[in-house]
């Protein structure tokens, strides 16, 4: 009888993952992110860390799948290899939902602490540790759930998204705590206080989407008329010295095509030349050609080189011609991503190698944004999107437009590309900034400060995309405070976590 109990528990929690797994992109069914975690709630107690852990790893698993097209078709590994590696992600990532929950009902139990209290808390704290542990991995957030409905996360530009994330666990834990209050009237009060903070809050939050989404959010003073050009590169002959010189007519040709004369940017994506533009060779003059001929700025993605004594040090980066084909600048990208441009503690481990062929391991830049005749542009490379504090430091560091260029062809045609631009969307709202974002084979798209993606393309298409977007940031809550909201959750639950080791009982706050 107890091994069908645990059983039951198990087949709850992992429905708690599923469930939560599709509110994201695809098959984005965003409402079951406000639902998805009762499940494991009600069941939690009885083995906490075990119970998060099966979810996390439910949830990861499914959102993540994509991991294993990276690793064997660009990364070259045996499929047993990449479910090896894949699992233990997964497997890290699943400790955070079974840390949250372990602790909340420790908590419970020690300080008579409400789950409806501390789990939104320990949540956000867990999440937040996630987002730069190990050099961080933010991604799939639950905040992001609901990244295709702006109203409910206007509120981005206050807390984050950590704070729309906040607002669901509490949802969750409050329909849990109702669901146990109807199996058990006898015994238990209704969780009426919990139910209405997070009735109050969720208003609030619907009246300031509505408030923010009804005002001139969007609307700049300056406009400028950009164009994203996706190259569509098939990634098994981008590198290839022999396609070089195909790769850069593929974009001179989209770019003169589309290119009129309004068009005040043009904007390639990541490593859209994939050899080194400084070496000012026969392909990097074509490329200098092109804002001459169209009378406007270019911005493309390159890797360059620094010498530093007798080595030399590879950056990914971005490039800004002006309209004469000089360089005004050069931003290099600032998060590398491990395993992929370096290889962690490479010195000791010299027998795994880098998924990215072609080019050694990559060094990090700095934030600096490059100037455009009055502009400001911050470049976000690729994965840097999903980092929030990374953005937000390009706005604070006087930044009038984000532009994002990626190269999303190592995803396939997996749900990856599109959690990767809903990532990308929150970063507009969080600092009311425009973000322009070229991707190699897609999803290239104009987001507006709203989070509204004004225009986008097609996946695995050659196509541009021209819009009239406005320049400038509008100094939000999250801009000027970045992530204060969770760094108090992560206090707290470590205060509760202390206060857990006292041997007498403590009053329920």
């Amino acid at each position: 009888m107890k091994r069908l109990q645990i059983d039951k528990d198990t087949i709850l929690c992992a429905l708690s993952g599923v469930m939560l797994a599709m509110a994201f992109p695809r098959p984005d069914l965003a409402s079951l992110a406000w639902v998805g975690l009762v499940p494991l709630f009600l069941v939690m107690s009885r083995r906490p860390f075990r119970s998060g852990f099966v979810t996390g790893a439910v949830f990861f698993a499914v959102v993540l799948y994509w991991l294993n097209i990276v690793m064997t078709t660009f990364g070259r590994l045996h499929p047993v290899l990449s479910v090896t590696a894949y699992m233990l992600l997964v497997l890290y990532l699943a400790l955070f939902f079974g840390a949250a929950t372990w602790a909340a009902a420790r908590m419970q139990e020690k300080l008579g602490l409400s789950p409806i209290v501390s789990l939104p808390v320990l949540w956000v704290a867990l999440e937040f540790i996630r987002s730069f542990l190990l050099s961080g991995f933010p991604w799939a957030s639950l905040g992001y759930s609901q990244q295709s409905h702006p109203l409910l996360y206007q509120s981005a530009d206050l807390f984050g998204v950590y704070g729309i994330g906040f607002l669901i666990v509490l949802c969750n834990a409050a329909l849990a705590g109702v669901v146990e209050w109807l199996r058990n009237r006898n015994s238990r009060s209704f969780p009426w206080r919990g139910s209405a903070v997070f009735a109050l809050l969720f208003l609030l939050n619907i009246v300031y989407g509505t408030w923010r989404l009804g005002g001139d959010v969007d609307q700049r003073t300056r406009q400028i008329e950009a164009t994203l050009v996706q190259g569509n590169i098939d990634q098994s002959i981008k590198w290839s010295p022999s396609h070089q010189e195909a790769t850069v007519d593929i974009y001179r040709r989209l770019s003169l095509a589309s290119s009129g004369d309004e068009t005040d940017l043009i904007i390639w994506p990541e490593s859209a030349t994939p050899f080194y533009f400084q070496d000012d060779g026969e392909l990097g003059r074509k490329v200098s050609a092109v804002p001459r001929e169209t009378d406007s700025y270019l911005l493309f993605g390159s890797p360059a080189y620094e010498r530093v004594g007798n080595r030399y040090k590879f950056l990914n980066s971005a490039y800004l011609l002006d309209s004469d084909g000089s360089v005004l600048g050069r931003s290099d990208k600032v998060h590398l991503v491990p395993f992929g441009e370096y290889v962690p503690l490479g010195r000791l481990l010299p027998f795994i190698d880098k998924l990215v062929v072609g080019i050694g391991d990559f060094s990090p830049g700095t934030v600096s944004p490059l100037p455009m005749n009055g502009t400001q542009v911050g470049v976000l490379v690729c994965y840097e999107a999903i980092f929030p504090e990374l953005a937000r430091e390009w706005v604070r560091q006087g930044s009038d437009l984000l532009v994002n260029i990626t190269n999303d062809a190592w995803f396939g045609r997996s749900s990856a590309p599109s959690q990767h631009l809903a990532m990308t969307r929150f970063r507009s709202v969080e600092n009311r900034i425009w973000i322009a974002r070229a991707a190699n084979t897609g999803i290239s798209a104009f987001i507006a400060p709203s989070g509204k993606i004004v225009a986008k393309t097609s996946i695995f298409q050659e196509e541009t995309l021209r819009e009239s977007i406005g320049t400038g940031s509008r100094t939000t809550l999250y801009t000027r405070f970045g992530d204060v909201g969770p760094v108090l959750c992560l206090l707290f639950g470590l205060f509760w976590l202390v206060r857990t080791r006292r041997r007498f009982p403590s009053p329920s706050p």
